[in-house]
C-alpha cells in the first residue's frame, strides 16, 4: 500500500516504535506530538504542526530523542 502525505504516520503518546540507529534498529514509546520548534540535547528541531515530530523515549538506554514520522514505525506490541 502506497503511502500519502495524509498518512503520514500518525503517533500517539504510548505507542510503541522501531527505528534505525547505527547500532541497528531499536524501540521505544512515544512520549509526545511535537509541533513547534523546539531544542533537545544541543540539537535544534524544526517541527511545526504541518510538519510535527515525535519525542520518543527508548526501551533499550531511556533516553529520550526526537524523530520525524518517516524514521519510525509502528510495533505490534
Amino acid at each position: 500500500m502506497a503511502s500519502t502525505a495524509n498518512d503520514k504516520q500518525l503517533f500517539k503518546p504510548g505507542d510503541s516504535v522501531a527505528w534505525k540507529t547505527s547500532q541497528g534498529e531499536t524501540t521505544g514509546t512515544v512520549k509526545r506530538k511535537i509541533t513547534e520548534p523546539t531544542d533537545l540535547k544541543g540539537h535544534h528541531f524544526a517541527a511545526s504542526k504541518d510538519d510535527p515530530e515525535y519525542l520518543v523515549e527508548s526501551d533499550k538506554s531511556g533516553a529520550e530523542a526526537i524523530h520525524r514520522p518517516g524514521s519510525l514505525r509502528k510495533e505490534n506490541g
